[in-house]
């Protein structure tokens, strides 16, 4: 048996990306005419996009038709959502592009309270991995449209607010300083791969809704597969993420040693 391969034309997620990204060409506009090409360049325009187009992949490509037949389809579907899409998207902004934001965004932090804060955005992201991947919510989400768009809607907020700590454009009251983004990560990148891992080597399948015969896969294949998708992409993340955050740290220490020679010991 073999998917159907097919485009959703939903116009949910369209108008939604379509609008954010409408939002943000006419801003990145403004703050080149106004601040000139070096306060937003090109590049924070393409990983945007490249965001955008990660996010219409997971929710109006084929992608998603194959998910209902797939389980390693719909876990593409999930880490596009969870991470690919809030990564670059967050890499698309600038502090200047944000400025007429910043206030609300930090008011909104301040608001938000514990829920604002990294603790909650490890609880957050674990949780929803471990939560969704239950075998009784997850093919429920499969079953109903409803707990199917609840589903993807807690991915994005989960990868959105994990991502935001680590990779804000914006000074947070919460910043993570030290060794704090290492152990960021690492608490939540190792307990999900633990997921990850446990699926690629459950005993027997754990999700009924996949039968099996699509691609010439088994259920047992086809879930394996997925398990083993979403342990490796968390470790290629963490690793690109522990390596960009050892360059960052750097950086800071040289800044630092700067302004040190300069000004003298305050």
């Amino acid at each position: 048996m073999t998917a159907a391969a097919t485009w959703s034309f939903d116009p949910g997620p369209i108008l939604l990306l379509g609008t954010v990204t409408t939002a943000y060409l006419m801003r990145w506009r403004q703050v080149r005419r106004e601040e000139g090409t070096r306060a937003i360049p090109v590049w924070r325009l393409f990983v945007f996009l490249c965001g955008i187009a990660a996010a219409g992949a997971a929710l109006i490509s084929p992608i998603d038709a194959l998910g209902s037949d797939l389980f390693v389809m719909h876990m593409v579907q999930h880490l596009l959502l969870l991470d690919v899409a809030p990564i670059l998207c967050i890499l698309g902004l600038t502090k200047v592009l944000l400025r007429p934001m910043t206030r609300r965004i930090q008011g909104l932090e301040r608001a938000a309270g514990p829920i604002g804060h990294p603790v909650f955005a490890i609880f957050f992201y674990v949780g929803a991995m471990w939560a969704w991947h239950a075998p009784a919510m997850y093919d429920a989400a499969l079953s109903h449209p409803v707990v199917h768009v609840l589903e993807h809607l807690t991915f994005a907020c989960a990868g959105f607010l994990y991502w935001w700590h680590l990779l804000s454009p914006i000074r947070s009251r919460h910043r993570l300083g030290g060794m704090g983004p290492v152990v960021y990560m690492l608490s939540t990148k190792l307990l999900v791969g633990l997921l990850g891992i446990g699926l690629t080597f459950a005993p027997d399948p754990l999700y009924h809704h996949y039968t099996g015969g699509t691609w010439g896969l088994t259920a047992e294949e086809d879930e394996q597969i997925g398990g083993a998708v979403m342990a490796i992409e968390q470790s290629i993340i963490m690793g690109i993420a522990l390596a960009w955050l050892f360059v960052r740290m750097l950086e800071e220490s040289q800044r630092a040693d700067e302004r040190a020679e300069r000004y003298g010991p305050v």
